[in-house]
């Protein structure tokens, strides 16, 4: 064998011999390099290890942690039986010493910093809403309650009560409980809500609406679903007002909506300066009046949306009155009356002289207008010379009086108009009496009822 050969094996000892290593004396794991890496010791950080993750943390560590750890990963990890036997030969083995199982620590919620939960919790209230996650996280602990308690996390509540089917006597008991819950909410967590809504709800409102407990609140909107609700649901609009300031939507779809009574002498509220929607549509007569709607939009001028489908009582002079100049969608279908119930009505030509100009959407399916009152107020989109076309796109005039003089004129005057239901009139010709989609539909109605001789059915 050459020197340097020689000299080579000498200097270098087997892999069996490099691998075994004193006793007590073991390889640097990953995990201390990763402590020393990210938590060095003086950097103002420290590690928590808890049961599938590992937090860097801002402050001073646990007396003990990194030494505790070791201890027990000693303890867990199997001797050799050649180191045991020599360590047995070295010194007697020390009695045991119970010692607490080492586990995630109980109060390590407690040291995540509230800005990240507030962000951690912003994102999963983004997704899924508020409830039920807010108040069951509020139960872990001290921290968690303070981050689930911010009132910036509460911007859009949903509610609902349990799902139909269950028994009558059970579904009341816990839409009992969800309103006992939804008056705790109001004035603990709604200060800076902004939209609100009420799904199949059947109680009374104004205990939970009363006072000043939202004054962020942008929408409120409240429905019982396609179930028709035989109990009339109050609604206190002056307290509303009050409490509600900014609000700009309100919706109660399908309520027998009653305005509460205050007293002989109404004192008018501050009303809704900043409301842009107004719908209490419903598939059922409802007691809305004149007076009612008054009170409601005497101070709306801002008023873009007003659904009064199945508001039989409202009528032209009384939207006449209203303060809104620039309304652009005006829906005041019956569909849930009978032809027998619909009372022959005159002033349409209040409303299409009012809001002309701006009127992109018109419903006024049902209503009791005669032929002379609607070919006046359709009349109001004709073309003057000099002016811009109206920006009618959408006309609803099923079951009305209208005739073909008269759609003819609308369809020449409004050259945007995109969609036109002519079902049940029974003034136009056979073939005719259906619904339009398009321009080029509405156009080819317009040809129809140019060549077509006059009908009466």
């Amino acid at each position: 064998m050459a020197p340097g050969v020689a000299r080579r094996a000498r200097r270098r000892p087997p892999r069996s011999v490099r691998s075994a290593r004193p006793v007590g004396v073991r390889a640097r794991s990953a995990e201390d390099w990763w402590w020393d890496r990210l938590a060095p010791s003086g950097s103002g950080y420290h590690l928590l290890q808890s049961d599938s993750m590992l937090l860097v943390l801002p402050g001073p560590g646990p007396a003990r942690t990194r030494v505790q750890r070791r201890a027990a990963r000693r303890t867990q990890r199997p001797v050799p039986p050649a180191s045991r036997a020599a360590a047995v030969k070295a010194r007697p083995r020390p009695a045991p010493v119970s010692e607490p199982q080492q586990g995630p620590d109980p109060g390590w919620g407690d040291r995540i910093p509230l800005e990240i939960l507030l962000q951690i919790f912003g994102l999963l209230v983004a997704s899924d809403g508020p409830m039920p996650f807010l108040g069951r996280a509020a139960r872990v602990c001290r921290r968690w309650h303070e981050a689930a308690s911010q009132p910036a996390l509460w911007h859009t509540v949903t509610l609902s009560p349990p799902l139909a089917g269950r028994l009558a006597k059970s579904g009341a008991k816990a839409e009992k409980k969800l309103l006992a819950s939804l008056e705790w909410l109001m004035p603990n967590r709604f200060s800076q809500l902004q939209r609100l809504t009420l799904i199949h709800w059947k109680s009374q409102v104004h205990p939970v609406l009363k006072g000043g407990c939202c004054p962020q609140l942008r929408v409120l909107e409240v429905s019982t679903g396609i179930n028709r609700n035989s109990t009339p649901l109050q609604l206190p609009v002056e307290a509303l007002q009050k409490g509600c300031p900014q609000l700009q939507v309100l919706r109660l779809l399908n309520l027998m909506w009653l305005p509460k009574p205050s007293g002989r002498v109404v004192t008018p509220g501050p009303g809704f300066p900043s409301l842009e929607e107004l719908c209490l549509a419903g598939s059922s007569c409802n007691f809305v009046s004149n007076e009612a709607l008054g009170r409601l939009l005497h101070d709306s001028p801002n008023l873009r949306l007003l659904d009064l489908r199945g508001c039989a009582r409202i009528t032209p002079g009384g939207l006449h009155d209203l303060p809104c100049q620039d309304l652009e969608q005006l829906h005041l279908g019956l569909y849930g009356t009978s032809d027998r119930l619909t009372l022959a009505k005159e002033g349409s030509h209040l409303l299409t002289q009012k809001w002309c100009h701006a009127l992109r959407e018109l419903d006024l399916s049902g209503q009791g207008f005669s032929e002379k009152d609607l070919e006046q107020a359709l009349a109001a989109f004709s073309v003057t010379p000099g002016a811009s076309h109206p920006a009618l796109c959408s006309l609803n005039l099923r079951g009305t009086r209208v005739t073909p003089s008269t759609v003819s004129s609308v369809i020449s005057s409004c050259p945007g108009l995109l969609y036109l239901n002519l079902e049940s009139c029974r003034c136009l010709p056979r073939g005719l009496k259906r619904a339009y989609r398009g321009q080029e539909e509405v156009q080819w109605c317009l040809e129809q009822l140019l060549t077509s001789p006059p009908s009466s059915s």
